[in-house]
């Protein structure tokens, strides 16, 4: 990674994501990056997260700063991705996502070599943010 922002998680969103780490059959590079995210990452309890982090099933604005294309984002457990903007905390970008800031930007390789540059717009929903702690 050329960029890494300083980031922040929850205690919550820690302890599932070790679990959901743990419980892999494969740990490939997609899994190494998201526990190098979590072993670098800022931890707060769920009621002192800012309400512009992403966390997991927050729903983001940001932008591919390269195409200048939007997106609409929500950052998902592997279980639940795969409907219209749901995306894998296990997918390259999911794993950028978590635990930026608004205004925030982060340079993650994609297959063939290139870079993604995303900026974090906006959190339109956060579950802590909305007293939602189960999700």
């Amino acid at each position: 990674m050329a960029s890494t922002p300083s980031i922040t998680i929850t205690r919550l969103d820690l302890q599932r994501l070790e679990q959901l780490l743990d419980s892999l059959d494969e740990f490939g590079p997609t899994a190494e990056a998201l526990q190098a995210e979590l072993d670098r990452a800022e931890v707060v309890g769920h009621d002192q997260v800012p309400a512009g982090v992403v966390t997991m099933n927050s729903r983001v604005h940001c932008r591919e700063e390269s195409s200048g294309k939007d997106y609409h984002l929500t950052l998902v457990y592997p279980q639940d991705a795969g409907g219209e903007g749901k995306v894998s905390i296990l997918a390259p970008v999911g794993t950028a996502l978590l635990g930026l800031s608004v205004g925030q930007h982060i340079d993650w390789p994609m297959p063939g070599g290139k870079q993604l540059k995303l900026t974090l717009l906006a959190v339109e929903y956060q579950p802590e943010a909305a007293g939602e702690y189960a999700r």
